[in-house]
C-alpha cells in the first residue's frame, strides 16, 4: 500500500484550517480569536502550496498572516475592554456559525461535484503550473513582459486606485 503524501498533507492542513476557523468563532477572548486567525491564514497558504501556487502562498503569508493580522491585533489592543473576560460578543452564537459552516460546506461540495474541471483535469485547470520555471516565473512574464501582452497597465491602475484609497482614508481620519 502506497501512501499519497500530498493527499495526507492536504487532509492534515484542512483539519488544521477548519479547526482554527471554528476556534476563531468560538473563542470567548477576541485576542485569542485573532491569534487563531493567523493559523487559518497559514493553513490556507499551505493549501496554496499544495496547488502549486507558490506566489499566492507567499502573498497569503506576507499580507494576511503578517500585515493584516498585526493590524487587527493593534486595533483590538487599542480598543477598550479587549482583554476583558468576554470580549467577543458573538462567541455565544456558535450554533449559528455551525449552521453557516454546514451550508457553506454543502454549497462547496455541490459546486466541486458539478464542476466541469473536477478531479482528473488538474493539468488543464492549472495552466500556470505547467510553465517552465514555475508559477512565479510565468506570473512575472505575464505582468511585466514587454514582448507579449502584459498586465502592466492594469497593475499600475490598481496601484493608483490603492494610493487614492489610502489618501482618502487619511483625509477622512485626519482631525481638523
Amino acid at each position: 500500500m502506497t501512501i499519497d503524501v500530498p493527499a495526507v498533507a492536504f487532509w492534515v492542513i484542512a483539519i488544521i484550517l477548519v479547526g482554527s476557523a471554528l476556534a476563531v468563532v468560538v473563542m470567548p477572548k477576541i485576542v485569542h480569536a485573532a491569534l487563531f486567525l493567523v493559523a487559518v491564514f497559514g493553513a490556507a497558504a499551505g493549501i496554496y502550496v499544495l496547488l502549486n501556487a507558490e506566489f499566492i502562498a507567499i502573498v497569503q503569508v506576507l499580507i494576511y498572516a503578517g500585515a493584516v493580522t498585526i493590524l487587527i491585533l493593534f486595533a483590538i489592543m487599542l480598543t477598550q475592554n479587549s482583554m476583558s473576560r468576554v470580549s467577543n460578543p458573538f462567541s455565544g452564537q456558535w450554533w449559528l456559525a455551525g449552521l453557516i459552516c454546514v451550508l457553506l460546506a454543502a454549497g462547496i461540495i455541490f459546486a466541486v461535484n458539478s464542476s466541469p474541471m473536477a478531479a482528473g483535469a488538474a493539468s488543464d485547470a492549472l495552466p500556470l503550473a505547467n510553465a517552465a520555471g514555475g508559477t512565479v516565473v510565468k506570473l512575472g512574464q505575464l505582468l511585466y513582459s514587454p514582448f507579449a501582452y502584459s498586465y502592466v497597465l492594469p497593475f499600475e491602475i490598481a496601484s493608483v486606485v490603492l494610493l487614492v484609497a489610502i489618501v482618502g482614508a487619511i483625509m477622512i481620519g485626519r482631525e481638523e
